[in-house]
């Protein structure tokens, strides 16, 4: 029998097994399409926890998941049977606003670091959902609303504190452990678990001028055609993001317009206001809008403004892939497949890349996304209570929209692939070289697989 009573003893945090009060709590995450059942869950107090829970789970052969903020929508960040090593309670944010750097612990949301960070001015590249977890988009690359100006996530990475599957203890950054800290930006939670990460900071102003624009879905075509060129010619202070589905009930929409198709182009300008305003006028002007949020308003509001539309429980299913510049074909897959879905809460969100993200050497990192100047995320979406109303159809309608954009595909940001994507599109992912050198070193620090639960890169041996 594993001798369960003297590994909680050894803890600063909290053991929770299936007859404990707050299981059921501890077992769920964000998609909730997952219902998996850990044997035993342990809340993290620190890094010496989590190196016990690893030293407990290698003795007794249990299988491993390991939980950030739990976001990832294939459900990686729990298991069957095993053990969960769950860093949520470990949240902490330290900021230096002299040298302009945050260290971050491996259980923060993004919500943590903002805080922090914005009572000083500054800010690191985050999601665009604040309720994402740190870890989690950091080590798959992370894109999000600064990245045209600030570089990914990993881009800002300066140091990561490591638990390696052998139970040791080290950091990694350019000068220790180089290799690592190299698999580390972009090769997801492969390769130990990372229980604190090291940020450059950058000055963004308490006030961005930010926010969507909405069209009507009839004017899809319009619209991406005029995006097409604009997004061409943007600065690298503007992230754009496109919406496709119905208009979200959020608190600043008129009743009149809620659940109502529309293309939205969600704008954040990290720099000053009057710039924004200047940027942003012609698409503000474009076409018809039958509304525009565009406004100047708190840079946190605005990291905060899309989380009620993707809440804890809700079931999702997600495909992904890179794309190329908006050909009038491509414009045509959005056009007959972006509207199509039977939920109102399905949706597919498109990213604008570039600017730094393209300017970083391929090489730098194991990010391999540089040279595609988008991705779209397509997200089949519907409440727990809607399972037998929609789950089959919406699951078909983001396969086809998927298989729709076939022709244009040109990678995968390895964060958004789902549960049933598989080893293929991980290869697809990386490519045959990084995916070749992240498997060295994978073979390196984890030789036995035992960090597997991820989109998984496999040793060499």
């Amino acid at each position: 029998m594993v001798p369960i009573n003297d590994f909680r003893e050894t803890l600063r945090g909290t053991l929770i097994q299936p007859h404990d009060k707050g299981y059921h709590e501890a077992r769920a995450v964000w998609n909730g399409t997952i219902d998996r059942h850990p044997a035993v869950i342990t809340k993290c107090a620190g890094t010496a926890d989590v190196i016990a829970a690893v030293t407990f789970a290698r003795e007794h052969d249990l299988e491993i998941a390991v939980r950030g903020g739990g976001h990832n929508v294939a459900g990686t960040a729990v298991c069957n049977d095993g053990i969960v090593i769950d860093l949520s309670e470990m949240r902490a944010v330290w900021v230096d606003p002299r040298t302009r750097t945050a260290r971050v612990q491996g259980g923060a949301l993004w919500s943590d670091v903002d805080y922090e960070t914005q009572a000083h001015g500054l800010a690191t590249t985050g999601g665009i959902v604040s309720h994402t977890g740190v870890a989690g988009l950091t080590l798959g690359g992370g894109i999000g609303w600064l990245m045209r100006k600030h570089g990914l996530t990993a881009d800002n990475l300066i140091s990561a504190d490591v638990v390696t599957a052998d139970g040791e203890f080290i950091r990694a950054s350019d000068d220790e452990h180089s290799d690592l800290f190299w698999a580390l930006r972009g090769g997801g939670g492969n390769f130990g678990i990372v229980t604190s990460f090291e940020f450059a900071l950058h000055p963004v102003g308490r006030t961005v001028f930010a926010g969507p624009v909405f069209w009507a879905a009839d004017d899809t075509a319009d619209v991406l055609r005029f995006y097409r060129d604009f997004a061409r010619d943007a600065p690298d202070e503007l992230g754009t993001v496109i919406r496709f589905g119905t208009i979200p009930p959020l608190p600043a929409v008129p009743e009149e317009f809620h659940w109502r198709p529309a293309i939205a182009i969600n704008a954040c300008y990290a720099a000053p206001v009057n710039e924004g305003e200047r940027v942003l006028r012609p698409l503000r002007e474009h076409g018809t809008p039958i509304l525009d949020l565009v406004s100047p308003k708190p840079y946190l509001a605005h990291q905060g403004g899309l989380d009620s539309t993707v809440p804890h429980g809700w079931h999702y299913y997600w495909k992904s892939t890179d794309l190329p510049e908006l050909s009038d074909d491509l414009i045509d897959v959005f056009v007959d497949h972006a509207f199509s879905a039977e939920s109102p809460r399905s949706y597919s969100v498109l990213f604008h890349l570039g600017g730094a993200v393209s300017r970083v050497d391929h090489d730098a990192t194991a990010y391999t996304g540089r040279n595609s100047p988008h991705n779209i995320n397509i997200n089949g979406v519907w409440r727990p209570d809607e399972e037998e109303k929609y789950a089959e159809s919406e699951t078909a309608w983001t396969r086809r929209f998927f298989d729709a954009l076939e022709p244009h595909r040109e990678g995968v940001y390895v964060n958004f692939l789902d549960a049933d994507d598989g080893t293929p599109r991980v290869h697809e992912s990386y490519g045959e070289y990084t995916y070749r050198r992240l498997a060295e070193i994978k073979t390196e620090y984890d030789p036995d697989n035992v960090f597997h639960l991820n989109q998984n890169i496999k040793p060499t041996v």
